[in-house]
C-alpha cells in the first residue's frame, strides 16, 4: 500500500490550503521543509496535561504538517522522512518530552514504514512555552525521492 493510501485509509483527510503569513511547507531542491505545526491542544504537560494527551497532540501536529507536505508535492507518495522536531510545553519537572513526540514518529511509522522511508532521525525538547500556548509543536524535513 502507498503512503498516500496507507494515510487515507489511518482517517487523515487532506484538504487545500490558503496560502498565509508564513509558508507552511517549501520546497527545496530534493527536500520538502516544514514549518513548525502546533497542536489544538493548549497548555503545559506535567502541570494539568499528561503524556498521553501530549501523545495524541503530536500525532494530530504530524497528521498537520502531512496535509502541508500534500498541499505542497500533491501525494504523500515518494518521500522519505528525514528529521522530526518536537517542542513540547514543559512543567520544569516534566521529562517525558520523547515519549510525548513518540506520537508524531507512530503515525509517520505507520504510513512510511518504521524500516524504511519512515525510519527518521528526531529531536524532542521541552520548552517553557509556545506560540498561542499550544502543548506540542512539530517540524519535518522530508526528501522526495
Amino acid at each position: 500500500m502507498s503512503a498516500q493510501t496507507t494515510a487515507e485509509s489511518l482517517g487523515l483527510i487532506f484538504e487545500k490550503q490558503t496560502p498565509g503569513y508564513l509558508n507552511l511547507c517549501i520546497r527545496s531542491g530534493q527536500q520538502l521543509l516544514s514549518s513548525g505545526h502546533v497542536s489544538t491542544l493548549k497548555g503545559k504537560l506535567g502541570a494539568g496535561l499528561t503524556t498521553e494527551q501530549g501523545y495524541e497532540a503530536a500525532r494530530e501536529c504530524a497528521a498537520r504538517i502531512l496535509n502541508s507536505v500534500w498541499n505542497t508535492h500533491g501525494t504523500l507518495d515518494g518521500l522519505r522522512v528525514i528529521k522530526v522536531l518536537g517542542c513540547v510545553n514543559s512543567h520544569p519537572d516534566f521529562i517525558e518530552q520523547h515519549l510525548v513526540i513518540n506520537g508524531a514518529s507512530d503515525l509517520l511509522h505507520q504510513i512510511f514504514g518504521k524500516t524504511g522511508d519512515g525510519f527518521h532521525a528526531r529531536s524532542a525538547l521541552g520548552f517553557v512555552s509556545l506560540p498561542t500556548g499550544a502543548a506540542v509543536e512539530v517540524e519535518a524535513v522530508f526528501e522526495i525521492l
